[in-house]
């Protein structure tokens, strides 16, 4: 391959990088945020999962549907937790990335 199709790779894989860790940028911004972690951190993540296994042991929520349905609910607070977990690896190893895709264009210009 050539030095310039080498080059043009690098860029679009820094490009594509870059999503990544802008995504992973506004996510840490939320984090910051008191009213996300008021609501998110504290009460989605830490509050409604211990409201949701409290209320599955309740007798009056024993049928088939109303415990589905409570399943469901902690399934989609782990979904959510998933994803954002998610961003942040990505974030990382997009990270990791940029910096050995500057290095390799480093050498390519050197080379050139």
């Amino acid at each position: 391959m050539s030095n310039e199709s080498d080059l043009e790779k690098i860029e679009l894989s820094i490009e594509q990088a870059n999503v990544h860790i802008g995504k992973q940028a506004a996510l840490q911004s939320l984090f910051s945020n008191k009213d996300f972690i008021e609501v998110f951190l504290k009460g989605y993540f830490e509050t409604e999962p211990s409201r949701l296994v409290l209320l599955k042991a309740d007798p009056a929520m024993q049928s088939a549907e109303n415990q589905a349905s409570i399943i469901q609910a902690i399934d989609a607070i782990g979904h959510f937790r998933q994803y954002i977990n998610t961003i942040m690896q990505l974030g990382n190893m997009a990270r990791k990335a940029v910096n050995d895709d500057q290095e390799a264009r480093e050498e390519i210009l050197a080379e050139g």
